[in-house]
């Protein structure tokens, strides 16, 4: 048959047909012989799981929200069903990293629950199970990241990243905003309602570097591809506050506080006057960062803002601006 006449099967056996036409075809040339029924129904079990699957699926997702929701029963422990809804949660996790499952939670009232109960719970590996739940389901989603907003999970969200105090709910919090706000208008006017830079300066000051180096890596991302929002930092001292980050040990997040800071000065006189203030010896630090980095091939990025940063604030004559291009 032409390509361009055949029929799309319109049920299970349509699709067994056209599985071992094409199998056949893909053989070469067969005899008449008919297949065996074994083979037969072999194909056709094969075949229905893979259409049941989704369905399955979605079935999967009703009973962990199921487990969601239960409470403490009787003769239960209270341990016992806190490891019962981290189960669900991570199950649910790994569902939805199929983006039609994250729809599907959001319609079965999944991420209702998750934000109106689990982020909340007591029991910290709840929260941070929950909110990367979130951050699984809104990613790339914008029908899933317009909901969540709608429920207020943003508030809630840069509240866990403020005050939390298990570390490991605040990262997988911050995950979850970046997740609302990134490339989401919606979310980032919700963001700047919610003082979400101030909770990002913070979050660089906090002795987990993993929140240190998350924070500082939304601020540079959201301040690259939001410049006009550059003067709202600027006027919260954001520049003292980095240059006192790169005061403390050296670490990872390092790279991205040098990245800020070159957004900050990048034709704003407001942000180069705030780099030359003589009390934050911000030109000594960079000289001394490139000569402690210099010739290591993993910190060349850092490097190359410390140049920036510097020619940008303390090279104003054109022959040393050349010297540093070279």
């Amino acid at each position: 048959m032409a390509e361009g006449n055949r029929r799309h099967p319109q049920n299970l056996q349509g699709v067994l047909r056209l599985a071992v036409e094409a199998g056949s075809a893909s053989d070469g040339p067969t005899t008449n012989e008919s297949m065996s029924q074994e083979r037969i129904e072999f194909l056709r079990g094969a075949l229905s799981e893979v259409c049941k699957g989704q369905l399955d699926e979605v079935e999967q997702m009703k009973r962990c929200v199921s487990v969601l929701l239960q409470d403490k029963g009787e003769g239960r422990e209270d341990e016992e069903v806190e490891d019962e809804k981290e189960a669900a949660l991570e199950m649910l996790c790994d569902l939805c990293d199929n983006l039609d499952n994250a729809r599907d939670l959001m319609k079965l009232g999944g991420l209702e629950v998750c934000v109106s109960q689990c982020v909340c719970h007591t029991e910290a590996g709840v929260r941070w199970r929950a909110a990367e739940l979130l951050a699984c389901c809104a990613q790339n989603m914008p029908e899933v990241q317009l909901y969540l907003l709608q429920q207020g999970a943003l508030h809630t969200l840069l509240h866990l990243t403020d005050h939390d105090t298990h570390p490991t709910v605040r990262v997988k919090a911050l995950y979850a905003v970046s997740c609302l706000v990134r490339e989401q208008e919606v979310g980032l006017r919700d963001f700047l309602s919610h003082d979400g830079f101030s909770v990002l300066m913070r979050g660089m000051q906090s002795d987990c570097e993993k929140l240190r180096t998350k924070s500082a890596f939304l601020l540079l991302n959201l301040l690259t591809s939001h410049p006009d929002h550059r003067d709202t930092v600027l006027c919260m001292g954001m520049v003292q506050q980095l240059v006192a980050v790169l005061r403390s040990p050296h670490s990872s997040e390092h790279e991205h506080v040098l990245g800020v800071l070159c957004c900050l000065v990048e034709d704003s006189e407001r942000g180069v006057c705030d780099c030359r203030d003589p009390s934050l010896g911000l030109e000594e630090l960079l000289n001394q960062r490139i000569r402690d980095l210099l010739g290591r091939e993993e910190s060349q990025e850092e490097v190359e803002f410390c140049e920036r940063l510097r020619a940008a604030c303390f090279r104003s004559q054109p022959q040393e601006d050349n010297v540093m291009d070279r």
